[in-house]
């Protein structure tokens, strides 16, 4: 099976539980476990060939010039987390069938459940660091739903945010140092990056990306000090509990430290911050596990212990440590996930996981005391099974292991760590199964159906088996994983055995299990000890830290933010002109080697005018009308030196830009009061003027340097001009880049277009029935109005240009691939002849006549567009890359025909589209209340209202 295939599988799948649970719990339950079983099985396929040591690859650009490619590799470490994520997970989905009642919305579980699970695997299978952090950031949003999937409980909503707020600022620095060890490496693809140790060590940036990509893992994998919020992820129900701590979420931060061991460990740097927060994390959460009465909180904690357990020993950076740390991956993942499943089972049977109102069980609950004492054996280390083999090997490893000068820091911790793991894991085994039955239980225990205790019995069968067989078991698949961890051609191999002689490590694992039972029956007054002595509670900590941090948010908002466009133009401004100007000159002078042509007097004159203008309309600003008049004549000045420079194209689409838009404008100034109110203080204007100022001149300074100075590399103009003809089939270059060369971005401007036209019809449709309209409407005019509505001129004069201005704008449509035009000007061209039969003859009488809705007309022109660019694929070109070619039909000369046209007349269609559509909404508030027959209400439309003949 495709690799690509494996990683989609779950994503694709994640639409059938919403569906299936239509069809009864049994058919949700059995095809979201028919798709996680798939995807393993696919898996599975490749691990002859991995254990032999090859590396199965699959990949497909995407985004070359970025270095993001949809790219993945299955080598050891995938083959061991993918196993574990799909297998695990198919265990999870029978389990949380029989554990989820009949009131909890079984599809939208599963449905999460397969978000997640897709994610997980695809960071495993990830040989793109840009795809691995978007499969990354993809597990803290799923977990997030998981996480508060009983969202009706406070403290499900709470832990959710918290493990997102956590997680989601560790995935922030990660995706900085990953960018950072990309850019150092020159390439994104871990296969390529994972040879350049000495390059990347080498490079002043890599203690900087080490301390950001650890953030990262750290925070995913709840090391010390970011460790508070994984107990807190317990209001989640069981089967996501046991899901995040076996094989997925927690062991995400694992899997990175350990795909990128082969570059980034061996240094000071990484021995010191990993082998410590291991450490640290590792007896800390160990020891606060022992005082838990939660049975899920005892076992958050030692799944954290556990984390730092393995993260210390990759801190190691010796072959002994990765050994075991991949070794205790696997045992990990059996016997939590069975504990887990276990302390759901008697939640669901007893009603409560409080360790303090339970014991005795094990007369009551025989199959799940069985299952729950293999896995808290194995988790407590002893013999024969699976935890007591990788305990000892990190013992040995702790043994051989200094921190500076000090010898015996790293073992005495590591044995410490190691008697609390087993006190907590004897008090879940004694406290809760042993010792007389009650009778105060709040429910009846007893043991669940086959269903329920079959997943985790499956995970306490592999933790005997792998205690007993484990060389013959997961001996190849240990080797493979260490070899893909440690790179660099290493050839690692383990020696998984119950005897190992007598060792060091023999000793401290001695140490530690009769120093945890003597704990454990001191535990009266040690838990009376552990309430008695303050310490801080992370929760506090979290909430005030979220708060200080709010607070802060909202002053600068509030400061910086005050509603005011002036102050955010102002803010903007000041920045953008230091940092260009800085970015700009690189803190050095600016040499100019061409010197300026002399001007000509008509530039003269119509810069004189602009200035003019320009200024007339900064001082006339509050009377409306009189500054859109100037504006217009700024734009006709405007077009007219497109023209004087040899631009005719952009003359001619000026001109037409500036007839619609005045039109438009003056139909929207209709209800708008005719002066503007006084807002600004002389010292805001003062201010207001110096920004402005400094701008200008920043602008006109930009633009006088890049007209004086030569560049090194060619002009892109050059290219345009030079392959107009033969790629594109046309002679007109401005049309040639917008409908060729840059078509794309003409696609999103007339698809940008059309939203807008949309949105302000949306506006008005809002508008229509509203107290607002009234108001408006029912102004007194500052002057009088005139008599004539329609005057008779000016309708006979629009009527006969109709058909004229029709005919110019299709002379201008098909000339424009060679000569100056185009569809956007051709469209602007018809719009106006359009506007002027509304101007002149008013709405009504304009609406009657009106045969194709406005709204699909935008419609159209986008769809045509992008039919015309998605031909480009049958003849294996990118999107919108035109074609041509040359006809003749006697007795027609030779011409020209060119697949642009059609791009360019889905431009005609959203242009007129998207003007008449925002004319017709402007001119429906203009009705008055005399003008909609009393049994209309006023929310109906009046386009679609039964015309009057007066009008």
């Amino acid at each position: 099976m495709s690799l690509f295939l494996i990683a989609a599988l779950p994503f694709i799948g994640a639409l059938l539980p919403g569906l299936m649970i239509q069809a009864g719990r049994n058919t949700c339950s059995t095809w979201t476990g028919i798709i996680s079983l798939s995807a393993l099985i696919g898996l599975l396929v490749h691990a002859p060939a991995v254990l032999r040591g090859e590396v199965i690859t699959a990949s497909v650009e995407w985004m070359p010039a970025l270095g993001l490619n949809a790219s993945f590799y299955l080598d050891g470490l995938g083959l061991l987390f993918g196993t574990l994520i799909l297998g695990i997970g198919c265990l999870i989905i029978l389990y949380a069938r029989f554990y989820l009642s009949t009131k909890d919305p079984m599809g939208n579980f599963y449905t999460y459940l397969l978000l997640f699970q897709g994610a997980m695997v695809g960071i495993v299978l990830s040989d793109n660091i840009l795809l691995l952090l978007v499969f990354w950031e993809l597990t803290s949003l799923s977990s997030f739903l998981l996480i508060g999937y009983w969202k009706h409980l406070p403290e499900g909503r709470q832990g959710a945010r918290m493990a997102l707020t956590v997680t989601g600022m560790g995935g922030l620095a990660l995706i900085g140092g990953m960018l950072m060890l990309g850019n150092i490496a020159g390439t994104y693809e871990l296969t390529e990056l994972l040879e350049k140790r000495d390059l990347i060590q080498a490079d002043p940036l890599y203690v900087p990306a080490l301390l950001l990509i650890l953030l990262g893992a750290f925070t995913k994998s709840a090391q010390f000090p970011f460790h508070f919020w994984l107990p807190r992820a317990m209001a989640a129900p069981t089967p996501v509990s046991a899901y995040l701590h076996s094989a997925t979420m927690v062991k995400a931060g694992l899997f990175l430290m350990a795909r990128l061991y082969p570059v980034m460990s061996g240094t000071a740097e990484w021995f010191w911050i990993v082998t410590l927060a291991g450490l640290i994390t590792m007896v800390l959460g160990a020891l606060i596990g022992i005082f838990q009465n939660d049975l899920k909180g005892l076992l958050a904690y030692s799944t954290v212990s556990h984390l730092g357990l393995i993260t210390m020993l990759l801190g190691f950076s010796t072959e002994a440590a990765v050994i075991g740390a991949v070794f205790h991956i696997i045992n990990h993942a059996t016997f939590k996930a069975s504990l887990f499943m276990t302390a759901g089972i008697v939640d669901h049977e007893a009603h409560t996981r409080d360790i303090t109102r339970l014991g005795g069980l094990r007369h009551l609950m025989p199959i799940t005391f069985i299952i729950s004492a293999v896995a808290s054996l194995s988790m407590a280390g002893i013999p024969p099974f699976n935890g007591f083999l990788s305990k000892e090997m990190m013992l040995e490893a702790a043994a051989h292991t200094y921190l500076g000068d000090n010898h015996w820091l790293v073992p005495a911790l590591a044995t410490l760590g190691a008697l609390f793991s087993v006190a907590y894991s004897f008090r879940l085994l004694i406290h809760t199964w042993f010792g007389p039955v009650r009778d105060d239980y709040p429910h009846k225990p007893h043991d669940p159906p086959f269903g329920m205790w079959l997943s985790p019995a499956f995970l306490a069968i592999l933790v005997v088996m792998i205690g007993l067989f484990s060389q013959a078991l997961v001996g190849p698949l240990v080797d493979t994983t260490a070899a893909s961890v440690m790179g660099n051609g290493a050839h690692p191999h383990a020696h998984l055995k119950l005897w190992h002689g007598v060792t060091p490590a023999l000793y401290m694992s001695g140490i530690a299990v009769l120093g945890g039972l003597v704990l454990l029956a001191l535990y009266r007054p040690a838990n009376g000890l552990w309430h008695a002595v303050p310490r801080p509670d992370a929760k506090v900590i979290f909430d005030a830290i979220v708060g200080a941090v709010s607070s802060a948010a909202a002053w600068i908002t509030g400061t910086l933010h005050d509603g005011k466009l002036t102050r955010y133009a102002a803010i903007f401004f000041v920045f953008a002109v230091l940092a260009s100007w800085h970015a700009f000159t690189g803190g050095q002078g600016v040499s100019l080697p061409r010197e300026p042509m002399q001007a000509d007097i008509i530039p003269i004159i119509a810069w004189f005018a602009l200035i003019v203008g320009t200024g007339v309309t900064v001082f006339y600003h509050r009377h409306r009308l009189l500054a859109l008049v100037v504006l217009g004549i700024i734009g006709v000045v405007i077009s007219l030196s497109f023209n004087y420079l040899s631009a005719p194209d952009l003359a001619l689409t000026q001109l037409s830009v500036e007839v619609v838009t005045i039109v438009l404008l003056l139909l929207a100034l209709n209800f708008l009061p005719e002066f503007t109110p006084r807002e600004s203080s002389t010292a805001r204007k003062a201010r207001d003027l110096i920004i402005a100022g400094g701008v200008g001149v920043a602008v006109a300074a930009l633009a006088y340097t890049v007209m004086l100075t030569d560049f090194a590399m060619p002009s892109i103009a050059e290219y345009h001009l030079a392959n107009s003809h033969d790629l594109g089939g046309g002679d007109n270059v401005v049309n040639v880049i917008l409908v060729d060369f840059r078509g794309f971005d003409t696609f999103g401007e007339i698809t940008v277009l059309g939203i807008a036209a949309l949105i302000i019809y949306g506006v008005t449709e809002g508008l229509l029935g509203s107290k607002v309209r009234l108001s408006l409407l029912e102004r007194t005019p500052n002057h009088p109005v005139a008599g004539d509505e329609h005057p008779l001129m000016m309708v006979v004069a629009t009527r006969l240009l109709l058909p004229i201005a029709i005919m110019v704008g299709v002379y201008i449509f098909l000339r424009g691939h060679n000569d100056p035009g185009g569809g956007f000007v051709a469209g602007l061209v018809v719009a106006i002849a359009l506007l002027m039969q509304y101007m002149a003859s008013g709405y009504d009488w304009a609406d009657q006549r009106q045969r194709y809705p406005y709204h699909a007309t935008i419609a159209s022109g986008v769809i045509i567009a992008a039919i015309t660019g998605i031909g480009a694929f049958f003849n294996n070109m990118p999107f919108l890359t035109s074609d041509y070619g040359y006809f003749q039909f006697p007795p027609l000369e030779k011409f020209e025909l060119a697949t642009a046209m059609g791009f360019d007349l889905g431009v005609f269609l959203a242009v007129v589209g998207a003007v008449m559509l925002t004319l017709e909404s402007l001119s429906r508030l203009a009705y008055r209340r005399g003008d909609v027959p009393d049994e209309y209400p006023m929310d109906i439309n009046p386009s679609r209202l039964p015309k009057s003949e007066d009008h």
